[in-house]
């Protein structure tokens, strides 16, 4: 009797550690990657301004991300969208309301054509939560519009 009741516990727990394999293990997706079915439903909420995935890549946050207060922008951009190793970025409130203007820079050789690794520290006010928009924009000195280019897509701000 004693040893049936053994069986029947070790199938039972056996049953249950393959269950939750296979529930939580079944798609698993690499730290800093994104899953598969939402990859061709974010990369529709980026707006690209005279810009493409060719010119600028965002890795982090992803279109529709939740972050902190502070997070990090990281990706990478030709060398033709810096000027003077950064270029701006914005982040708006749901009203389009400007919440932050800082800087992205970059994190190797700048004057390139090729594409060059960049990061920014971005730092929302303590009290805003909520939807927001971040732009990353070419950084323009000329100031002539014709040369202005810009990507931007949704995130939120929760904690």
């Amino acid at each position: 009797m004693l040893m049936k009741i053994k069986i029947i516990i070790a199938v039972g727990v056996l049953v249950i550690g393959i269950g939750y394999f296979a529930f939580y293990f079944k798609n698993p997706v690499p730290a800093g990657k994104m899953p598969a079915q939402n990859l061709d439903q974010n990369l529709q909420k980026i707006t690209y301004n005279n810009a493409t995935t060719d010119l600028i890549i965002v890795e982090l946050p992803f279109p529709g991300a939740v972050t902190g207060k502070e997070f990090s922008v990281i990706g990478k951009a030709r060398g033709n969208w810096f000027f003077e190793a950064s270029f701006p970025i914005t982040l708006l409130d749901k009203n389009g309301n400007m919440l932050v203007e800082t800087y992205a820079t970059a994190q190797g050789e700048w004057m390139t054509t090729d594409f060059v690794p960049f990061k920014s520290e971005v730092k929302a006010p303590i009290d805003y939560i909520g939807p927001a928009t971040l732009i990353l924009k070419k950084d323009n000195p000329s100031d002539m519009r014709e040369f202005d280019a810009s990507i931007s897509f949704p995130i939120t701000i929760e904690y």
